[in-house]
């Protein structure tokens, strides 16, 4: 099962990256035209597009920001690591779904099965985090136990 276990972490990766590359690309696309629009003889109008523009800009940036975080936490998730207890780079099968604790990046369909990447600091995550097989958690009014743990 290491072999599932890189499987999740390398679309992890692939979201990581997707989510640079668009981030990347909006900021060009901004910055482009940014620069083709020409001022009008209305020059409020300019200043309102550029600034406008601008504000693109910057929330692109922050998003990249945020896809690069994203990749370097992924770099620090060690799935070939076995625990008795659930940590970073675990494997969770439970009653009621199952997750791969590493980042945020939704959710995968892998050998006929649906995985959750989630990360530690989620609310699920901050649940799960220390527990063992057999051992029940509760979230949005359902109920969970831990079948098995990679």
């Amino acid at each position: 099962m290491p072999d599932l276990k890189q499987e999740l972490l390398k679309k992890c990766f692939e979201y990581a990256e997707d989510r640079i590359k668009s981030s990347e690309k909006a900021i060009s696309s901004a910055k482009e035209a940014s620069q083709d629009d020409t001022k009008s003889s209305a020059g409020d109008k300019y200043e309102t597009t550029r600034e406008m523009m601008q504000q693109e800009i910057s929330r692109n940036e922050s998003q990249l920001y945020e896809a690069r975080k994203l990749k370097h936490a992924l770099m620090q998730v060690q799935v070939e690591k076995q625990s008795d207890r659930i940590q970073n780079g675990s494997l969770i099968f439970t009653t009621n779904g199952n997750f791969f604790i590493s980042v945020s990046a939704g959710q995968f369909k892998l050998e006929n099965q649906t995985f959750f990447a989630i990360s530690s600091a989620s609310p699920v995550g901050k649940l799960l985090m220390g527990l063992r097989k057999g051992e029940r958690f509760s979230f949005n009014a359902k109920e969970f136990e831990i079948l098995e743990i990679q």
